[in-house]
C-alpha cells in the first residue's frame, strides 16, 4: 500500500484568533514541521493543503495545493484537493495542529483496511472519533465531489456513507488539538491501537 499524507492547513484558524496554525510555534517549532516531522516517515509522499501564505508553506519542500473554492469549505475541500492531487491510491488526511499524532497512525489504519476490506479507516480514542485522521483510497474523490456540490460539509457524514473502518488508539493526547498559542503539552512518542 502506498500511501501518500495530506496536512491539512487550509482552514481560518478562527479559533486560534484568525492566525494560521500550522505556521503557529508549538514548543519553539512551527506545529506543520513537528505535524511533518511524525508523518514523513510513515508514507511514500506528502502534500500540503493551504489557503493562505502559500509561499510560506511552499518552503517546506513539498506540493502545496489550495481548496477548488475560495470559500474556505472546511477539512472536506482539503480532502477533496488531496484526493485529486494525489500520485498514489491511498492518502492518509492529518491536521496541521495535532503535533502529536500517533507514529503508528498509518500503519493501523491501512491493516484495518486490509482486515475489513474498507476503502476508508477513521481513528477513534476515548474522547470519540477523529474523522479528519483517515486513510482513504482515491477514488472516493467522485463520491467526495458530489457531496461538496450538495452543499453538504460535514465530514463524518460523508464518510459514514462508505462504510469506513474504525481503529482504537489507547493515547487519546495523540490527537489534541492546539487551538490557542501559549498552549504546552508533553511529548508523546508512540501509541497502543487496535481496530474495531
Amino acid at each position: 500500500m502506498q500511501v501518500t499524507a495530506l496536512i491539512l492547513a487550509g482552514g481560518r484558524g478562527t479559533r486560534m484568533g484568525g492566525a494560521d496554525k500550522g505556521l503557529v510555534t508549538y514548543q519553539g517549532v512551527r506545529m506543520i514541521e513537528r505535524v511533518l516531522a511524525r508523518i514523513i516517515p510513515q508514507v511514500d509522499q506528502v502534500i500540503i493543503n493551504a489557503n493562505r501564505n502559500l509561499d510560506t508553506y511552499q518552503t517546506l519542500g513539498y506540493p502545496v495545493f489550495t481548496d477548488a473554492s475560495p470559500h474556505f469549505d472546511g477539512p472536506l475541500a482539503g480532502m477533496q484537493a488531496g484526493l485529486h492531487h494525489t500520485e498514489t491510491d491511498w492518502i492518509v488526511s492529518v491536521p496541521c495542529d495535532s503535533p502529536l499524532l500517533p507514529l503508528d497512525l498509518v500503519q493501523l489504519l491501512g491493516a484495518a483496511i486490509v482486515k475489513e476490506k474498507s476503502l476508508m479507516a477513521i481513528a477513534r480514542s476515548t474522547s470519540g472519533n477523529h474523522p479528519v485522521f483517515c486513510l482513504m483510497h482515491r477514488s472516493l474523490l467522485a463520491s467526495l465531489t458530489s457531496f461538496l456540490d450538495c452543499g453538504q460539509r460535514k465530514v463524518s457524514t460523508w464518510q459514514m456513507q462508505h462504510q469506513p473502518a474504525y481503529v482504537f488508539f489507547e493515547a487519546d493526547q495523540a490527537f489534541t488539538n492546539i487551538n490557542s498559542i501559549d498552549v504546552s503539552q508533553p511529548n508523546t512518542s508512540h501509541s497502543t491501537s487496535h481496530a474495531s
